[in-house]
């Protein structure tokens, strides 16, 4: 365990892209870590890294989020941390398909994932933060919440959800030293596209300067975070297209345009 001031973090989502990244660099920066994932081998190998590299303390909590056990177990150790600082709501996942072609049950999976363990999470760890006056929540959003989304209605909608309760979050905690960030990154290299819900999809596609990495995002989230960037778009042409999304118009354009497609 680190002999630092900084707190431990809780990290979902941590066996693979993003929220791996945020798992690094959480422990670069001192603090003892949790990692969440439903991937035993992958968390395990993950927290050997890191506790060798760093010299800190890392748990490991292997948990599906999408089932209300899942939730249970991390809610729980949560409660039971007194100094957890840093809360990343990083696992997610998508789907690809037109919401009534799509099963129920996939549809409430991904609204359990991003909406009802986040949302949960967040209350297990306010009071604590509430009582020591200090800690940092990043709610792991996505572009796609400033516009619909064609052919993924659900998780448009789940990361909507997550920039609206960050922020109104926020604003509920303004007396207090504690930070909540939605993060909304746009592509990003990571595993999200190499399941069969995206057979179809080819990264080549997308020009390769609206690409990040996992790595760069996570930098990008925490240096906002403490300047207290409440919705955050990691990149300059992110940023631009965001805005673009942002407006009626242009998002109806856009969305007539994937539909023709």
């Amino acid at each position: 365990m680190n002999d630092s001031k900084q707190g431990t973090a809780l990290v979902t989502g941590a066996s693979s892209g993003i929220g791996e990244a945020f798992a690094r660099q959480l422990a670069s920066q001192g603090h003892d870590l949790t990692i969440v994932a439903r991937r035993k081998d992958r968390l395990e190998d993950l927290a050997e890294e890191l506790r060798s590299s760093y010299a800190i303390s890392v748990d490991v909590i292997v948990a599906d989020l999408s089932t209300e056990k899942g939730i249970e177990r991390v809610e729980e150790h949560i409660r039971h941390v007194e100094n957890l600082d840093v809360l990343v709501n990083a696992a997610g996942f998508g789907i690809s398909g037109h919401f009534a072609d799509i099963s129920p049950g996939k549809s409430i999976a991904m609204i359990n994932v991003h909406v009802l363990a986040a949302t949960r999470f967040c209350r297990a760890v306010l009071p604590n933060m509430i009582k020591r006056n200090r800690g940092s929540i990043i709610n792991v959003s996505s572009m796609v919440a400033f516009s619909p989304l064609v052919g993924n209605t659900v998780y448009a909608a789940t990361k909507s959800y997550l920039n609206m309760f960050s922020r109104s979050l926020q604003t509920e905690l303004g007396n207090f030293h504690i930070r909540v960030q939605a993060l909304c990154p746009g592509f990003t290299y990571t595993g999200f596209h190499d399941t069969e819900e995206y057979r179809d999809f080819s990264r080549s596609s997308v020009p390769k300067a609206l690409w990040m990495s996992a790595q760069e995002v996570a930098e990008r989230s925490l240096k906002a975070l403490s300047k207290n960037k409440v919705v955050f778009v990691p990149g300059i042409k992110n940023r631009i297209l965001a805005g673009l999304m942002n407006n009626e118009t242009i998002s109806r354009c856009i969305i007539k345009f994937k539909r023709q497609r």
